[in-house]
């Protein structure tokens, strides 16, 4: 099973339109130049987003896009299935058709993934992955400023006569 580069940047330039915060229309080029996705693609994809309500766009000057519903709403599932991305590890798509037109001896166990997958990405949010971000950059700029700190206090040491 594997989860294609439609449904990755999907969820990707959706997690990147959630931290611009809503505050103001966000435009594909801006999110493409961040997170290195073409235009063109992130079109075809937000065509797919907005079809299913999980995106608004906002035409004229200052336009873009919105996320359309409460980040908390929004599943990772939920924005990956807008995109027809499909999540099966079964070899025949679900038909029980895999070995000689019957259902072969290990279906139910790549069908039992397909579930555990489905679940997993159903319980993740929206919020919860911009919440993880701020934290994971709120710690990044705190270890930052800390070594500026440090090399700050180091360069306003006095200087002896002595080389290290």
């Amino acid at each position: 099973m594997r989860l294609t580069t439609k449904g990755r940047f999907a969820v990707t330039a959706m997690l990147d339109l959630a931290m611009q915060g809503g505050k103001r229309p966000v435009t594909l080029s801006s999110i493409g130049l961040r997170q290195n996705i073409s235009l063109s693609y992130l079109e075809q994809l937000f065509s797919k987003l907005r079809h299913h309500t999980l995106v608004d766009s906002v035409r004229g000057p200052g336009g873009g896009y919105i996320v359309a519903r409460d980040p908390a709403a929004v599943s990772v599932a939920d924005i990956i299935y807008a995109v027809d991305e499909p999540i099966d590890a079964t070899q025949c798509g679900g038909k029980e058709n895999c070995h000689d037109e019957h259902k072969c001896i290990t279906h139910d166990l790549w069908a039992n993934l397909n579930r555990h997958i489905f679940d997993y990405l159903g319980a993740v949010t929206l919020k919860q992955l911009v919440e993880e971000q701020k934290i994971r950059q709120t710690g990044v700029a705190q270890v930052s400023a800390q070594l500026s700190d440090m090399r700050e206090a180091l360069s306003a040491r006095p200087r002896t006569g002595i080389s290290p």
